[in-house]
């Protein structure tokens, strides 16, 4: 049951919209602290005396960090207030970028950087349960489009503006950016954030999280590793973590108060959305991966002739997103996951025609239509996955969601990776050429073909409940 604090937020719609913004910013900080870092790491690694390759552990401490604080989000927003912990979390997210933009040693970058995923794991699931809680049916539709374009922008903006500033200025600014940002949001928070949400004290399930937690650590490492062609430790890892989290789904059925009630997943329309939702934004996360490597590697290009193309997705991201709701309102989500799926799959597979013969507009149409179909498929699947889901339930089901959608962004970059190495390896080529890309590229075209048969599946119907006008 819903406080006070929370039914007088959700009777004054504009603020509900100012809180979708205000955990908006704080999940693109998130999403942009996990890609941003990737075209500094030569620098990093001069300033630190280390190999390149010994940086790939900031990337990884930090995604780690995000999968086993997840768990942990729910819980504590019950316990201590959703406006406590949201606004700790930036406090902390915000301190951690200071000193990962002031550490002088790997060890210290580390630790900053674990400390960093541990206040973006607490960020954006709380953030997003409040909105879920306060907000009315009718506004979910319009509060999702808000809250998950950053989980579009970032991963591709992430890359060009961490080379950007570290061509043109001083690398620790692609973390201090978050200064300025996480200052802001704290001020917001403290008049947007309600102190509760709920008024239920559920004690701590401790094996549930350890559970949880083994799950999410072991297969976001076993995507890792598989991605860099440690194949032995990797499927070992993949293993642990599956057997891990059907331990952690048997757990939460039969705890009386489980710290992941997954009895969510039998909701229909939550189940698809999360199921298909995450194969497809695997795919979404693997595209400005593999796109930078085909324009520099294989066409010659700089890294910022490639970075600038790779802004046409961005560029189609933002201007789909004006006639999201009015194309869910028109013609459904089941349809418009259809037709739109399809031509997302097309725009995928046009990549594998992508030469330099093409020139620069048409490859920048290409990239552009692709940003239009995946902004509209990404919006209908995150909008589609709480459009049953009671009010009681929005913070268990925003915990699930944002587990999964964390490790559906981690498996699109690990998955592209393993298949341009198996490629590699089957080609005997020493370097990526662009039959190796091509072939990561059909690999994540398939992911897509995967996302689209609960699609087909799916009641004509479902979601309608958000559809609806006013």
């Amino acid at each position: 049951m819903l406080n006070k604090e929370a039914q007088i937020s959700s009777s004054h719609p504009n603020k509900v919209i100012w809180l979708a913004l205000l955990v908006a910013v704080t999940f693109f900080m998130e999403n942009l602290d996990a890609t941003v870092i990737t075209t500094a790491i030569p620098t990093m690694a001069q300033v630190f005396d280390v190999g390149p390759v010994a940086l790939n552990i900031g990337i990884s401490a930090y995604l780690l960090a995000v999968a086993i604080g997840i768990p942990l989000s729910g819980w504590l927003a019950e316990r201590f207030g959703a406006r406590r912990v949201f606004a700790g979390a930036i406090v902390l997210f915000t301190l951690a970028s200071w000193l990962c933009g002031a550490s002088e040693t790997l060890p210290l970058f580390i630790a900053a950087r674990v400390l960093q995923g541990i206040g973006g794991a607490l960020m954006v699931p709380v953030g997003r349960m409040v909105v879920m809680r306060v907000a009315e049916k009718r506004q979910i539709v319009q509060m999702i489009a808000f809250i998950t374009w950053p989980g579009l922008i970032a991963p591709v903006l992430g890359p060009p503006l961490g080379g950007l500033l570290v061509s043109y200025g001083h690398w620790p600014w692609i973390f201090w950016l978050n200064i300025p940002l996480g200052i802001l949001a704290l001020l917001a928070t403290l008049w947007l954030v309600p102190k509760r949400i709920s008024d239920v004290h559920r004690p701590f399930d401790g094996w549930g999280f350890v559970l949880t937690a083994a799950a999410c650590a072991s297969l976001i490492m076993a995507l890792e590793w598989l991605g860099q062609m440690h194949i032995s430790q990797g499927l070992v890892l993949l293993v642990a973590g599956l057997l891990c989290a059907w331990l952690a789904v048997r757990h939460g059925q039969r705890h009386p108060t489980p710290l992941l009630p997954f009895s969510v997943m039998k909701i229909d329309t939550f189940r698809r959305a999360v199921v298909g939702g995450s194969c497809f934004r695997a795919s979404i996360n693997a595209t400005p991966f593999l796109l930078p490597l085909l324009f520099q590697l294989c066409f010659g290009w700089s890294a910022a002739q490639a970075g600038a193309m790779v802004l046409w997705v961005f560029a189609g991201n933002l201007a789909m997103k004006p006639a999201t709701t009015w194309l869910m309102q028109r013609w459904g989500f089941r349809r418009l996951l259809i037709v739109n799926g399809v031509l997302s799959l097309l725009a995928l597979l046009a990549c594998l025609l992508l030469s330099e013969s093409l020139g620069h507009y048409t490859i920048a149409a290409i990239l552009f239509i692709g940003g239009l179909t995946r902004s509209m498929q990404f919006s209908c699947y995150n909008s589609l996955g709480f459009a049953d889901v009671p009010q009681a339930k929005m913070g268990d089901a925003s915990i699930i969601f944002s587990i999964l959608f964390q490790f559906s962004m981690s498996a699109g970059i690990a998955i592209s990776a393993l298949l341009l190495r198996l490629s590699m390896e089957w080609q005997q080529h020493s370097t990526p050429e662009h039959s190796d890309i091509n072939v990561a590229f059909a690999g994540i075209a398939l992911l897509v073909v995967f996302s689209l048969v609960d699609v087909f599946r799916m009641e004509k119907h479902a979601g309608a409940s958000v559809l609806a006008k006013g």
